[in-house]
């Protein structure tokens, strides 16, 4: 990537995170105010970020356009396959792909290695949401709201000794997840099945899917899958980044501590 593309594409990321003005870009970018002044006036002419009344510049009308098009051309499952069968490669397990669809979370691709025992979830299924690792790592993040109307009225049936059979532990559950970063599947749906899920964001942060590694218990105990967790963080945050996701900076961090 050329030096004035790479710059040109910082620029969009610093104001996407809030606008800024021409000397704060400079001084992020590590370069003279004129420099960073003559890639300001190169995205405005192309409608990519505009200067507002404050002086401060922002995110441009075109680019939002150019957005909504690039978010009909992707496709979760198109994306996620090249990350989700490497992933399958190296740990030698079942790896899932879950996201949200509507009020309900369902399996959209499964990676499975040859000679394994095929496990009971298909592309297409409804995911069981109070047993499924996916599920949880999905839910923990989820407005309040979106959670309530999720589970209202869902019935927490015992598959397995381990199941969550009610709402209070299940909350406990998901505030676990949101702790640590990760959810698992203690065999809670299939005694002789366990997991270990991580969430997957969009280019705005939300948590739309989730990928698990999914084992036989006789070939994998629950410890050994959370050993793999670091592998699993690999592949998700990849996943979030080709969807457009970027961490917050050390910057916007503080900013959102200083407003809470």
């Amino acid at each position: 990537m050329s030096q004035s593309i790479q710059r040109a594409a910082e620029v969009l990321e610093l104001v996407a995170q809030e606008p800024r003005t021409q000397a704060e870009i400079a001084a992020r970018l590590g370069v003279h105010r004129s420099t960073a002044l003559r890639t300001l006036q190169t995205l405005c002419d192309a409608g990519l970020t505009r200067r507002r009344a404050d002086g401060r510049y922002g995110l441009g009308y075109r680019l939002a356009g150019l957005a909504n098009v690039a978010a009909e051309q992707f496709d979760l499952r198109e994306i996620a396959r090249p990350a989700l069968e490497r992933l399958g490669r190296v740990c030698r397990h079942t790896v899932h792909l879950a996201a949200l669809d509507g009020d309900a979370i369902v399996y959209v691709d499964k990676i499975e290695q040859p000679g394994m025992v095929r496990l009971y979830s298909q592309i297409g299924q409804r995911v069981v949401l109070h047993t499924a690792g996916v599920s949880k790592a999905i839910l923990a993040f989820q407005p309040s709201d979106v959670v309530e109307r999720m589970l209202q009225g869902h019935e927490f049936t015992a598959h397995t000794t381990t199941t969550i059979t009610n709402r209070p532990d299940f909350d406990r559950a998901l505030a676990a997840v949101r702790e640590r970063g990760w959810a698992e599947d203690d065999a809670e749906y299939e005694d002789f099945a366990n997991c270990v899920a991580m969430p997957v964001r969009d280019a705005g942060g939300s948590v739309v899917a989730a990928v698990s590694i999914t084992s036989l218990r006789a070939s994998a105990d629950l410890g050994t899958l959370r050993g793999l967790t670091p592998l699993l963080a690999e592949t998700t945050a990849g996943i979030s980044r080709d969807l457009g996701w970027r961490p917050a900076g050390p910057e916007t961090t503080d900013q959102q501590e200083a407003h809470r």
